[in-house]
């Protein structure tokens, strides 16, 4: 989606004004991808019907020839959902849309597609509700659920800055106000909240809000990944941000996962959001990891040893995400670009480690002026177990040795680096990315010279095996979550009266009207609370009384004057100047609150094999819109400045997409198969 915001100028009376999303029909590479997402929803939707339909038509059916029309049209129908998840994988595949405007030599990042939703229609459900339950004309609260349903649009195109996560946290800290106001555990209000699942498509529909809760908290995370992915990582500004993005998202999601137990979206399921945290967490770890080669790499024995760690370290990380992305049943669903990408970065990362330690064996020899104490120590830390017969010492006092070993690692990171471009070349979403291959090549390329020049004639007699690095890092990539998870908002519907009293788990009496008129000033009862006030110490045998006040009554109007946000002082001086003539008086009492029925919570789940409900189905695509505002011109938005630094000759930079150029930075199922959708 553009960057674009279009402010509707919407104000609520405390002056908690938001802006709208981006323009969705705005022809971005983010936007773009989104509508075809939704154009693919929709096309899933349609074949499921067909799906269920067959489906019943089946098990009714004893007509062996009508069965065999029905299998036949079946098998189709799952070719079809067969294509649109391809289709919509290759949507989850479309990294380079995500990633900086700006030409960089760095490796690409995973963003998270938003999830798709469809619009909900609050307008007359919210009506009813206020009509019925709370005894006041719905009319008069137009402009506040026209708010609300503006809000929730809006956050369905949210910008790509800290403006689109303020917009959604709004929207989020908005829920609970609206489930208190709205959502009665012994009422249904007939409005369902439908979200497709990232990556097969399929809905998800409940009348509750939690699915809404979670999507709005998946999306949010969806959002820092992009912001993470479009930071400049050639400037440690844009580095810092990108680290920052991915921990918020991460730790976002695992407040998801530890929340939300229950939801029955796929992409929301605890296998697949322990995942989607360890990438989120690996590519903070690898920003980290550029962070620290940015200035460039000190040409010194320590400065490469302690970069090899760090190597070790991203590659380790990217090893336990790749793992996780190949057990079942998350490689059903995981594109797989992702897992290859994954284990593409695993390889590359270890091969780097490798490199690294070869050039500070070889390239680096034990000097007089050398700390031999400070070197053994580092070389100690760098390996889990030495070659029989051979210890930190002598490998850096003995040249033979010392060569042995560094041949040994370069050898490893030359066949790391073909173990790469050998999985890159197998997945045909990757061969799109020029640079991740110019970046690997050069890489492999680089290792290749420095075995190179470092070859003699007895090179084929040394059979000698490298260790492995253990791996370390300085800076480990932490959860983080953002403290703009919740914001203070005004609820849109505070004329209804204080939440704590006025809610949908409470039911009153319709507003009664009471004629006061005091004797001998006084009112025959006396009053107590916060807002609203209540009626205590009633005496029976007052006017008051005799018209109807009861004791437990709340005051919610004196005259033409409401008084649900008023305490007793207030009150008490709106009735102190009661004339003998009286004036009139609104109270409601609480009713009975228990429940008429059980509890209950319809969820309707489209992703398990022949528990999706055709009332999510049927639901229709082509709802109303909701009320239109007006829309101004969007502006342009600022874009990445890209600053090239020359590094000198004392430090190294690690392999970009352009080689000679300094860059300052690190480089089926069967379709009859139900179970296939998910």
């Amino acid at each position: 989606m553009t960057d674009t915001l279009i402010p509707n100028g919407i104000k609520d009376s405390g002056g908690d004004g938001f802006k709208k999303g981006c323009n969705p029909f705005a022809q971005t590479g983010r936007s773009k991808l989104q509508n075809q997402r939704a154009s693919l929803n929709k096309e899933i939707i349609k074949e499921m019907r067909m799906r269920a339909g067959a489906e019943n038509l089946l098990k009714a059916t004893s007509n062996n020839k009508v069965k065999e029309m029905v299998l036949l049209e079946l098998s189709y129908v799952n070719s079809n959902l067969q294509l649109l998840m391809g289709q919509l994988e290759g949507l989850n595949s479309s990294v380079d849309v995500y990633q900086n405007a700006q030409e960089t030599a760095n490796i690409p990042l995973i963003a998270l597609g938003l999830k798709e939703t469809k619009e909900v229609d609050f307008s007359t459900p919210f009506k009813d509700f206020i009509l019925d339950h709370y005894s006041e004309d719905g009319n008069s609260y137009e402009d506040e659920i026209a708010d609300l349903m503006d809000l929730r649009q809006a956050c369905r195109t949210p910008s790509r800055n800290e403006a689109g996560l303020e917009l959604m946290a709004k929207y989020y800290s908005h829920i609970p106000l609206v489930e208190s106001r709205f959502f009665s555990p012994n009422y249904q209000t007939g409005i369902f909240f439908t979200w497709y699942d990232s990556f097969t498509g399929v809905p998800v529909c409940q009348q509750n809000l939690s699915l809404e809760k979670a999507s709005i908290l998946f999306n949010m995370a969806a959002l820092y990944s992009q912001i993470a992915t479009r930071s400049n990582r050639q400037t440690t500004k844009g580095l810092m941000e990108a680290i920052s993005s991915f921990q918020k998202a991460a730790g976002i999601l695992n407040h998801l996962k530890e929340t939300f137990t229950h939801t029955p979206s796929y992409d929301m399921s605890p296998a697949m959001l322990s995942m989607l945290i360890r990438l989120m967490l690996a590519q903070a770890q690898e920003c980290l990891f550029e962070k620290t080669a940015l200035p460039g790499i000190r040409n010194q024995f320590n400065s490469l040893m302690k970069m090899a760690q760090e190597a070790a370290k991203v590659s380790e990380i990217y090893d336990y995400v790749h793992q996780s992305m190949i057990q079942t049943p998350i490689k059903d669903n995981v594109p797989l670009l992702w897992s290859t990408m994954s284990q593409v970065k695993a390889n590359h990362y270890r091969s780097m480690a490798h490199y690294f330690v070869a050039s500070a064996l070889l390239d680096h020899q034990l000097g007089p002026n050398d700390d031999e104490d400070q070197q053994e120590k580092t070389l100690s830390q760098v390996y889990d177990h030495l070659p029989e017969g051979r210890t930190p010492l002598d490998i850096l006092k003995k040249k033979d040795e010392r060569q042995c070993i560094g041949k040994a690692h370069i050898r490893r990171a030359i066949l790391g680096h073909e173990e790469a471009l050998r999985t890159y070349a197998l997945c045909h979403h990757l061969n799109k990315m020029d640079a991740l291959q110019d970046i690997l090549k050069a890489s492999h390329e680089r290792s290749l010279n420095k075995c190179s020049d470092n070859e003699n004639e007895d090179d084929f007699t040394d059979y000698t095996e490298a260790p492995d690095i253990i791996s370390k890092t300085e800076h480990k990539a932490e959860l983080e979550v953002p403290a703009t998870i919740k914001v203070k908002v005004n609820d849109f519907f505070q004329r209804l009266g204080p939440l704590s009293v006025f809610s949908a788990k409470q039911r009153w009496t319709a507003p009664r009207t009471i004629r006061l008129r005091p004797e001998d000033r006084d009112l025959g009862f006396t009053l107590k609370g916060e807002s609203p006030v209540q009626v205590v110490s009633l005496d029976p045998q007052c006017s008051a009384a005799t018209d109807g006040l009861k004791e437990g009554d709340y005051i919610v109007a004196v005259g033409s004057t409401d008084c649900k946000w008023m305490g007793v002082s207030e009150v008490m001086r709106l009735l102190k100047d009661v004339n003998h003539e009286g004036t009139d008086i609104q109270v409601v009492s609480l009713m009975d609150s228990t429940p008429s029925m059980p509890t209950k919570s319809a969820t309707f789940c489209g992703n398990l094999p022949k528990t999706y409900s055709m009332i999510c189905l049927a639901y229709d695509d082509d709802g109303k819109n909701p009320k239109s505002r007006k829309v101004t011109k969007k502006s342009s938005f600022l874009s990445w400045g890209l600053k090239n630094k020359l590094k000198s000759a004392s430090t190294l930079s690690l392999p970009t997409a352009d080689w000679n150029k300094p860059f300052p930075s690190f480089p089926s199922s069967s379709s009859h198969n139900d179970s296939a959708l998910y």
